[in-house]
């Protein structure tokens, strides 16, 4: 067979139904296959969406997602994707293609060096230089991408490779010298971890994005339920433990809830898992958990005492090692950290944030409260970047994991609409809401014409300031309120931009109409865009960059008179159990 017709079977070979692409000249031979073949090719309209619905594919479903993007300016249209994917760890394989492998290097037309722009930022990359590659090369793609860390994988496709001839084998061994993922943690690492947190009096647990990558959300509530440990997330671990339990605090860091800041500031022991520790999340690291003993578990080794000094390292899989701790702690004769407890939950009752509010513009705070009132437990929920992102990361409730998509260390404007569009296309059974900001919908916003002809059904929720207010919000607070090139003074009604594009669309302005408008939309089972108003002044208290997570600078507004407005699930022994 051709090469273009082996990368097309290793592609099913692996499950692969559906791919987010955009052909070009030196990818025909490939796509004169995909058009015979059964594999859905979505059409996107810029190479960076197709990435980023790669990306959200893979984290809603856990699976692989795949993007296909041309050489030269299609490559590098992937590489924001790619470097959102490699930051989050998010496992895709993209697939680019390369002028013929004689001209590599003569600087032809649409050539790039993708594997040299890509290294840095994948987990690995390939080229292929015969057509006989490329089985071995996509099957060992999708084991790098999905095992150990997650991450995205890229090939680099020749045209020539892709149009010769090879005979494809039957049998396909993967063997890669050097990468041996370790799953199960050390057993002296893990006693001594187990030491530590019984020693504890107020143990907390800092968990992240690698407690979804693992699936190990049922093992981190038990740990925290034995030990009454209550629990805080990074940006990425959002979901991973529900955020009504009593044991929940929120997000941790720069725009973290206070009660986390708070008590990670006050804990004696920090058990963090899954969990770079990256600047948005430790604020000032020499200001971090200044009272704790740090316990560290990443499956990552790269991770270990990068950004934060530890003193118990355990390096692999979440699930595996929070079993372990599990069952050496069970064989104690228990904890009792009922002070602890009860006087994180007094502390987390006296700071938490307001959500209603009557004001016209609307408050975001009130958005989100009538988004959440839409929504269900099975509702994927995407982000932007900005302040919608943060407003949704701390306001809203979420309860389960793989149902909140961000993009968190790259932070890329742009993310939220298509990484809607591929979490629908991997789960459509459960709605979709995309969360963005009018800035980076502008970025993306011709994917419209993707969802419209392919009849993805997302609902994307511009949330309308007319400014890119976090880099607004910066200004006002540390930059004498000098707003400079942050002002998007020419934008389109975008009501009628999304009916362009026969889109469904409405307007939303005032209290009540958000939750009612939202649920319409859902319920059409069409595309649809809701255009938010809101007030371009409102703020989200912070820590500015450079200090301790207790130095939160602007009003947190407390809600006094309905303390219960956001969900908490009492405790057994708030009920009365033990």
């Amino acid at each position: 067979m051709k090469g273009s017709q082996a990368i097309i079977k290793s592609l099913t070979d692996e499950g692969v139904d559906v791919v987010f692409g955009y052909p070009g000249g030196v990818l025909l031979p490939l796509y004169d296959v995909i058009y015979d073949s059964d594999l859905k090719h979505i059409l996107v309209r810029h190479e960076q969406c197709a990435a980023h619905a790669a990306d959200g594919y893979a984290r809603a479903s856990g699976k692989v997602g795949v993007c296909i993007g041309t050489s030269g300016p299609g490559a590098t249209n992937l590489v924001t994707g790619i470097a959102t994917a490699y930051m989050d760890s998010a496992p895709i394989v993209a697939l680019a293609g390369q002028v013929g492998t004689s001209l590599i290097g003569n600087d032809a037309f649409q050539e790039v060096d993708t594997i040299g722009i890509t290294m840095p930022i994948s987990k690995h990359s390939y080229q292929a230089m015969e057509s006989s590659e490329i089985p071995q090369m996509i099957r060992s793609s999708f084991y790098i991408a999905r095992t150990g860390r997650p991450g995205p994988v890229v090939v680099d496709l020749p045209k020539d490779v892709q149009e010769g001839e090879l005979d494809y084998p039957e049998n396909i061994t993967i063997d890669l010298p050097g990468y041996k993922p370790t799953k199960k943690g050390h057993p002296l690492q893990v006693k001594k971890a187990a030491e530590l947190i019984l020693k504890s009096k107020k143990p907390v647990i800092l968990a992240g994005g690698g407690v979804i990558h693992s699936d190990s959300s049922e093992e981190l509530q038990h740990l925290s339920e034995m030990i009454g440990a209550p629990v805080t997330t990074s940006l990425m671990g959002k979901g991973c433990f529900p955020e009504d339990h009593s044991l929940s605090l929120g997000m941790l860091g720069m725009h973290g809830r206070k009660a986390s800041n708070m008590m990670v500031d006050e804990c004696d022991c920090l058990i963090a898992v899954g969990c770079r520790f990256s600047d948005r999340t430790t604020g000032d690291v020499n200001k971090f958990a200044p009272n704790a003993k740090i316990i560290h578990i990443d499956v990552d080794p790269a991770e270990i005492g990068k950004n934060v000094a530890v003193n118990v390292p355990i390096v692999g899989d979440a699930k595996i090692i929070l079993s372990h701790l599990l069952r050496i702690i069970s064989q104690t004769k228990g904890i009792n950290n009922h002070d602890w407890t009860d006087y994180v939950r007094t502390f987390r009752a006296s700071c938490m944030p307001r959500l209603s509010f009557d004001d016209t513009p609307l408050k975001p705070q009130q958005v989100i409260k009538e988004i959440s009132e839409a929504v269900t437990d099975d509702t994927i929920v995407t982000t932007d970047v900005g302040q919608n992102q943060m407003w949704m990361a701390h306001y809203f409730t979420s309860r389960n994991p793989r149902k909140f998509l961000s993009s968190g260390g790259l932070g890329t404007m742009g993310f939220g609409f298509p990484a809607a569009m591929g979490a629908k296309v991997a789960m459509p059974d459960n709605d979709v809401v995309a969360v963005c900001g009018d800035g980076g919908f502008l970025m993306v916003c011709q994917d419209l014409a993707t969802v419209k002809e392919y009849d993805i059904p997302v609902v994307v929720c511009v949330l309308d300031n007319r400014y890119l207010g976090m880099v607004a919000q910066w200004q006002k607070l540390f930059y004498d309120e000098r707003i400079s090139q942050t002002k998007l003074n020419a934008m389109p009604d975008f009501v009628k931009l999304a009916e362009a594009f026969g889109v469904n669309a409405y307007r939303v302005e005032r209290p009540g109409e958000m939750k009612e408008t939202l649920q319409e939309a859902l319920n059409s089972g069409e595309p649809t865009l809701i255009d938010v108003m809101i007030d371009p002044d409102e703020i989200l208290p912070m820590v500015p960059p450079g200090c301790g997570l207790t130095e939160i600078v602007g009003e947190y507004k407390v809600e006094r008179e309905n303390p219960d407005e956001i969900p908490y699930r009492p405790s057994a022994q708030e009920t009365g159990g033990d």
